[in-house]
């Protein structure tokens, strides 16, 4: 297993993390949870524009930076450590790892070119996000619209094209269809995580562009992208709890001394690290995997269900052990706890994927 980064990776790491904290710290995130947008335009346009953040992964001959999943997976777990509420995960990750997986074509160059620009914001649109790979619950009729009903959409109402994996006799393909289209009925979720906003969105007849289709291998793969950079937003949530929760025990006094002193509240926190650091690693050498750097097939669904269980523990933990204070509103340790449970059962809970790893471990021998 590799999980260490290059000269250029650190530094690409320390100039994302620098940009993240100025652009977009706490205060900034509390402010805009009940907005319009639920986002400062201003800090994703600097993001994109300044920083090409939403292009990382995309290739450089249309407009991105031509990196990889490794690349992906460091923005993902910054932007995890400052629980940022922009559009990135839906747009550039989400729809633009959906499009990369597309064959080349006028509409999919297009809009990837514009994703990487931060012009236009996108989301990936299933029928399922529990299961990447299913493709029942939407599909294309014999007049070529759109029809069917997605409960689950992350970023629905922010997306300006929705692109949609459906079924058109009997395969999967990827159609866009452009918000303000007919045929199309929105509807906002309400939503345990505040920080990251659903909706719903069911298509009857709608008016939709092809965009190209993906064979099983394609979708598979999408699916195993999507939950490592998902993992590498979880990892940068746990180590940001982890990290405030323990100096938070050495500045509460209890009986005369800091509650970090006192020898059980070491030894959690000393578990939890362990348990962090080896989902870190399995996570990023997820990440090498998919960038080609070789390794075995079931490697991503572990990463997720690994940085789901770390994750949820951290944020547990975070609570517990600040006492009165932690379950309260003023305390910012239950955004990251509720960002950890939508994140848990996201592209799948860790069951799941721990079922899915066995079974790719059984077809490989």
């Amino acid at each position: 297993m590799q999980s260490s980064f290059s000269q250029e990776q650190v530094l690409f790491r320390e100039i994302v993390s620098n940009t993240l904290r100025e652009l977009s710290p706490m205060d900034s995130v509390r402010g805009h949870l009940d907005s319009a947008l639920g986002y400062d335009p201003e800090v994703w346009r600097r993001l994109t524009s300044e920083s090409d953040l939403a292009g990382t992964h995309i290739p450089e001959t249309l407009g991105g930076a031509g990196l990889g999943d490794v690349e992906l997976g460091i923005v993902a777990e910054e932007m995890g450590r400052t629980l940022y509420t922009g559009p990135f995960f839906s747009s550039a990750a989400m729809a633009g790892t959906a499009l990369i997986e597309a064959p080349e074509g006028p509409l999919r160059d297009e809009t990837l070119g514009r994703i990487a620009s931060g012009e236009l914001l996108a989301t990936l649109v299933t029928g399922d996000l529990a299961d990447l790979s299913s493709i029942e619950g939407l599909r294309i009729d014999a007049a070529g619209a759109l029809r069917g009903e997605a409960p689950l959409v992350v970023d629905a109402a922010r997306a300006d094209r929705w692109i949609v994996l459906a079924e058109d006799q009997g395969e999967a393909v990827l159609v866009a269809v452009d918000r303000g289209a007919e045929g199309v009925v929105e509807t906002r979720r309400q939503s345990l995580d505040p920080t990251r906003r659903l909706g719903r969105l069911r298509f009857d007849g709608a008016v939709c562009a092809p965009v190209g289709p993906l064979d099983r291998t394609s979708l598979e793969r999408l699916s195993d992208r999507l939950c490592v950079a998902l993992a590498h937003e979880m990892i940068g949530g746990a180590r940001q709890l982890l990290e405030s929760t323990v100096e938070y025990t050495k500045q509460r006094v209890q009986f005369g001394r800091p509650i970090g002193s006192f020898q059980g509240l070491k030894h959690r926190c000393a578990d939890l690290l362990m348990e962090l650091e080896l989902a870190a690693a399995v996570v990023h050498h997820a990440a090498r995997v998919l960038d080609g750097a070789g390794g075995d097939a079931w490697t991503p669904s572990l990463a997720k269900a690994m940085a789901s269980d770390v994750y949820i523990e951290c944020a547990k933990a975070g609570i517990q052990l600040r006492g009165g204070i932690g379950f309260t509103w003023e305390d910012d340790t239950h955004l990251w706890y509720k960002r950890a449970k939508s994140s848990e059962v996201l592209f799948g809970a860790a069951h799941v994927h721990r079922e899915r790893a066995i079974q790719r471990m059984e077809a490989a021998q």
